[in-house]
């Protein structure tokens, strides 16, 4: 294969993003085909970018020119779309999440097992990013030691007045949830979500901003805060402590590897800026795979655990209660 045809399901913010990246950006790809319930808006994408615009999602996914799918579409219709792509055989870059709990979840990983070839990628794009991967690095290198805790930041300027309080664990703190996975290579077995008194600039009812603790396997600890109307910009930082020192990326700079380094930078407007270095090499190397027939990234798996550990935290924010995360056999469940 030497060029991918790749099709669009979904092209609001994140998906009309990834077409014009596709389109313009990506070597060794070319955008054929787009779907959006908006009709109009999926038109005039595809009529700019030389694809053509699909009224059913599905038919999109079978479609005999399509060689491979990104799934920008809502959560809540992300299940039936993996099973399609995988009754057709389509690789897919999958959007977090996976799916809207850990049960679909599971059943995904589970019906892709079965065809013993993996063909789901989720989009925990900050494993792509310079900086995270260069903490990774560091981190497994041993230089600072074992690593003992994770402090993340995690704010948006605004969101939409329907951003609820669940849609803050389910759909921002799921990056921080499969951060913690990566960096630590480990599970999450517990979850607490807390909340202080919520900004004044927010509908009756929602919690935000967020602090979550997440506890690990093998006893390391990471902390988040999640503040979706922070009303500067956007703004993720990390820093990892360890044995021998600290790391810490999302100053602007790159990994500050001393305790009490500090920057001045300016602070982007949305995630789309900040990430936008790491959603281009998801997307490149995504296509890569896919045209040596192989996956290089986060799996359908990793996209489950995430499910897992939200749907807990759910639990958590609902009560303010630590809560166990249900997390199945890895090896029973892909032997």
């Amino acid at each position: 294969m030497s060029e991918l045809r790749v099709g669009i399901v979904g092209v609001g913010v994140m998906g009309a993003d990834h077409a014009e990246r596709v389109a313009r950006k990506t070597s060794g790809a070319r955008l054929v085909a787009v779907s959006d319930p908006d009709q109009k808006r999926a038109e005039g994408i595809a009529a700019r970018l030389g694809a053509r615009a699909i009224g059913d999602p599905l038919e999109l996914i079978a479609a005999a020119d399509v060689d491979a799918v990104i799934l920008a579409s809502p959560g809540f219709v992300h299940a039936e779309q993996l099973f399609a792509c995988l009754e057709h055989g389509k690789p897919v870059l999958c959007e977090k999440p996976l799916t809207m709990d850990a049960e679909s979840a599971l059943q995904v990983v589970e019906a892709e097992h079965k065809l013993g070839r993996q063909l789901i990628q989720v989009g925990f794009m900050r494993r792509f990013d310079p900086e995270y991967v260069a903490l990774k690095q560091l981190l497994d290198s041993g230089e600072l030691g074992r690593t003992l805790v994770l402090h993340n930041v995690h704010r948006n300027k605004t969101v939409p007045t329907t951003f609820r309080s669940e849609m803050i664990v389910r759909d921002s703190m799921v990056h921080e949830v499969d951060v913690a996975r990566w960096l630590f290579d480990d599970e999450i077995t517990r979850i607490t979500v807390r909340t202080p008194k919520p900004t004044g600039l927010v509908s009756e009812g929602v919690l935000d901003p967020q602090l979550a603790l997440f506890e690990l396997a093998g006893g390391a600890m990471a902390d988040v805060e999640v503040f979706v109307n922070f009303q500067v910009g956007y703004e993720v930082r990390c820093e990892a402590v360890a044995e021998r020192g600290s790391a810490t990326i999302g100053l602007g700079t790159g990994v500050v590897t001393r305790a009490g380094a500090t920057c001045g930078t300016a602070i982007p407007a949305d995630f789309r800026v900040r990430f936008e270095q790491a959603y281009d090499l998801e997307v490149q190397r995504w296509v890569d795979a896919t045209v040596r027939g192989e996956l290089d990234g986060p799996t359908a798996w990793d996209g489950y655990a995430a499910a897992a550990v939200c749907e807990a935290g759910l639990e958590s924010l609902a009560t303010g209660q630590p809560v166990e995360v249900a997390l199945a056999d890895r090896n029973a469940v892909l032997g």
